[in-house]
C-alpha cells in the first residue's frame, strides 16, 4: 500500500476520550458537536468520504455533511456504500432513491472476487466458499491477517471471515483505490461495547492492516433516542417539503401528512416495519411490529435483531478495520 497517514490533518485524536452521551445532555448539544466534528472532517482531509449503509446513523451523518457543506461552502464528498451481496432489496432502493434526490456520488464498494465466485457457483447464503479458489488478495487476508486455517468458509455476512471479506476488504480496497484519507462514519458510543472508547477522530494508520486513513465520527454522542429525535425534528422536515416542522412523529405508515408515503422520507423502510438495526437480509429480524422509534429504546437492546455471532466478534473485527 502506497498511501500514507494524513499527517497534514490538524485534528485532536484525543477528542472524546473518557466521554459518553451524558456529557452532551441535550440534543442541541449533540448536534452542535456533530456540526463541529463534521466541519473539521470536511476541511482537514483532502479526499474524505462518507460511509452510508442506508441505516439511520449513517443517514444522519450524511445529513450533517450536506448541511455543513452548504453552510460553509464546502464540497460534499462521495458516499461509500458497501455492497456485501446480502442486503434487503429495500435498502438498495432507498440508497439509489436518496442519492438521486440529494445529488450524491455513491461509490459501491464490493469484493467482486467473492461476488463472481458466488454467481459462478450459484451459491445461496450459508453455502461454502473454497478459499483456494479465491484471489491471492483474498487468500492473504484469510490466511495471513485472519489466520483462518479451514479450507472453506460459509457465504454469510455475520461471521468472522465473511464479514471481513465482504465488508472490510471491500471498504479497504475502495479507500486505497480512491485515496480516501478521512472516512466520516456513523458509529455511536452506546451502540456496541466495542465502540464505547472511540474518539471523534480515530487514526487507522497501520499499513499492514488497512490503507492508512482517519475515521471521523460526528455522532458518537448520540443515543438511539436522540437519533430519532433529530430525524423527526430536523432531518425529515428539512428534506421533505410537505412534512411539518413542528416535531411531528408518525405512529406508522398510515400516519403521514399530505399523502406522503414512507418512501418519501429519508427514513429507511425497514425501520417502519419494526427493525431497530439493519444488517444482512439473512440474519436480521425485526424486534417488534411498531416502527423503530416507537419501541422501548431504553429498556431493550438496539441490536437484538442482529446475529449474535458477529456481535461477539466486534472487537476483533474493529481491529481489522470494520466500522
Amino acid at each position: 500500500m502506497s498511501q500514507k497517514p494524513p499527517q497534514y490533518a490538524d485534528v485532536d485524536y484525543d477528542d472524546g476520550t473518557g466521554e459518553d452521551p451524558d456529557d452532551y445532555p441535550h440534543v442541541n448539544d449533540k448536534i452542535e458537536k456533530a456540526v463541529e466534528v463534521t466541519r473539521q472532517g470536511l476541511e482537514q482531509y483532502d479526499n474524505p468520504a462518507v460511509m452510508w449503509t442506508g441505516g439511520k446513523d449513517s443517514t444522519l451523518v450524511l445529513y450533517f455533511v450536506t448541511q455543513v457543506a452548504d453552510r460553509y461552502d464546502l464540497e460534499v464528498p462521495p458516499a461509500i456504500f458497501i455492497d456485501h451481496y446480502q442486503h434487503f432489496d429495500e435498502i438498495h432502493d432507498f440508497v439509489d432513491h436518496w442519492a438521486d434526490k440529494w445529488g450524491l456520488e455513491v461509490i459501491y464498494a464490493r469484493n467482486e472476487d467473492i461476488g463472481d465466485y458466488v454467481d459462478e457457483h450459484d451459491l445461496e447464503p450459508g453455502d461454502e466458499i473454497e478459499i483456494s479458489d479465491l484471489s491471492e488478495h483474498n487468500r492473504r487476508h484469510v490466511r495471513d491477517i485472519l489466520e483462518y486455517e479451514e479450507d472453506t468458509f460459509p457465504f454469510l455476512l455475520d461471521t468472522y471471515v465473511g464479514n471481513h471479506l465482504l465488508k472490510t476488504v471491500a471498504l479497504n480496497d475502495a479507500i486505497e483505490e480512491y485515496e480516501t484519507d478521512g472516512i466520516i462514519s456513523g458509529v455511536r458510543w452506546d451502540e456496541q461495547e466495542a465502540r464505547a472508547d472511540e474518539t471523534f477522530f480515530s487514526p487507522r494508520h497501520d499499513p499492514d492492516i488497512y490503507p492508512p486513513h482517519d475515521r471521523v465520527q460526528p455522532i458518537l454522542q448520540f443515543e438511539e433516542a436522540a437519533v430519532w429525535e433529530t430525524f423527526w425534528n430536523f432531518v425529515v422536515p428539512d428534506t421533505v417539503e410537505e412534512f411539518p416542522d413542528d416535531g411531528y412523529v408518525p405512529e406508522g405508515k398510515g400516519d403521514l401528512p399530505d399523502d406522503l408515503e414512507p418512501f418519501d422520507t429519508p427514513v429507511s423502510p425497514k425501520y417502519w416495519e419494526g427493525f431497530r438495526s439493519l444488517g444482512s437480509e439473512i440474519s436480521t429480524e425485526k424486534t417488534e411490529d411498531d416502527p423503530a422509534w416507537l419501541q422501548d429504546l431504553e429498556g431493550t437492546t438496539e441490536r437484538a435483531g442482529r446475529a449474535q455471532d458477529k456481535e461477539d466478534l466486534m472487537e476483533r473485527l474493529r481491529d481489522l478495520g470494520y466500522m
